[in-house]
């Protein structure tokens, strides 16, 4: 302390270092929150995200709470004339670590079940778009039936309240007590264990973080026995970065603005957040 928080980010060039050249003053760009070495092995990989030093604006470096933000040049990409700054603020580290959990990581098929926990988080928002995409039927959890519709106009499938029912149960008894092929589950220690019960044979939970704590309960007799895959995932690499900001850019994927605060609100924007009535992301704006 003191910090900037913020991740994501989008605004106008104001400045360029001398060595820059494809971008001008006044373009519009979104940032990619994600700044690697690259120099370790995995960069030379082109693995980002599994970097040895790897930094995310707002956690390890000043973050975009602020009027003015400097990057790498290649942390920058310009965005579409007619795609508003709150909208691709909105996008790149929920979209960008959604893609690659699922399309990199996990390799989701057309026909796969695909479970989405939280449906009204920002990467849940992501995730129900981009498994539908891939030609997946979606089901979804929250405790809020309008949640759950907002969640249906983004595509989901099959919605699930689990103050009606526990939702584990509820997807055991949907599937046939088959089980889902695909679980993102990025509650942690609150949903896990039921996240593992509830996955077919040969199936794959993901997981890109734990709000409700870290440490994990797993029966390895469900592991071994279900013949199952716990992948964990988080950010991405710059081509897939690319990759899904492009579908962002062409209207394919749509990110979810629930509501924009001036800056000067941010406070007020964190005690919104934590009530978690929000559906999707929460913007600070300068304008």
């Amino acid at each position: 302390m003191p910090h900037i928080l913020g991740a994501d980010g989008a605004g106008h060039v104001a400045e360029l270092g001398s060595d820059v050249t494809d971008l001008e003053v006044g373009d519009r760009v979104v940032l990619n929150p994600g700044v690697p070495c690259g120099r370790c092995e995995y960069c030379l990989r082109g693995e980002d995200s599994l970097c040895v030093d790897y930094k995310i604006l707002g956690e390890h470096l000043p973050g975009t709470y602020a009027e003015r933000v400097a990057v790498a040049a290649k942390n920058a990409l310009k965005i579409p004339t007619d795609l508003a700054f709150e909208t691709a603020a909105a996008a790149p580290l929920a979209f960008m670590t959604a893609w690659r959990m699922l399309v990199t990581r996990a390799a989701i098929r057309p026909g796969e079940d695909v479970l989405i926990l939280g449906a009204g988080a920002g990467i849940a928002t992501a995730s129900i778009q981009i498994a539908k995409l891939a030609g997946c039927t979606v089901y979804v959890t929250s405790s809020s039936d309008e949640k759950l519709q907002r969640a249906k106009e983004l595509g989901a499938d099959v919605l699930v309240n689990y103050k009606t029912m526990p939702w584990s149960k509820a997807i055991w008894e949907l599937t046939g007590r088959r089980g889902v092929d695909v679980i993102v589950d990025h509650v942690g220690e609150a949903t896990f264990k039921d996240s593992v019960r509830t996955l077919r044979k040969g199936g794959r939970i993901l997981v890109p973080g734990a709000t409700t704590g870290p440490m994990l309960e797993l029966d390895a007799r469900y592991l071994f026995w279900r013949q199952l895959s716990v992948l964990g995932s988080t950010m991405a690499n710059q081509r897939e970065f690319e990759e899904v900001m492009k579908l962002v850019f062409m209207g394919r994927l749509k990110p979810v603005v629930d509501r924009v605060f001036p800056l000067d609100q941010a406070r007020e924007a964190h005690e919104y957040l934590t009530r978690g009535e929000q559906f999707g992301k929460v913007v600070l704006s300068i304008a």
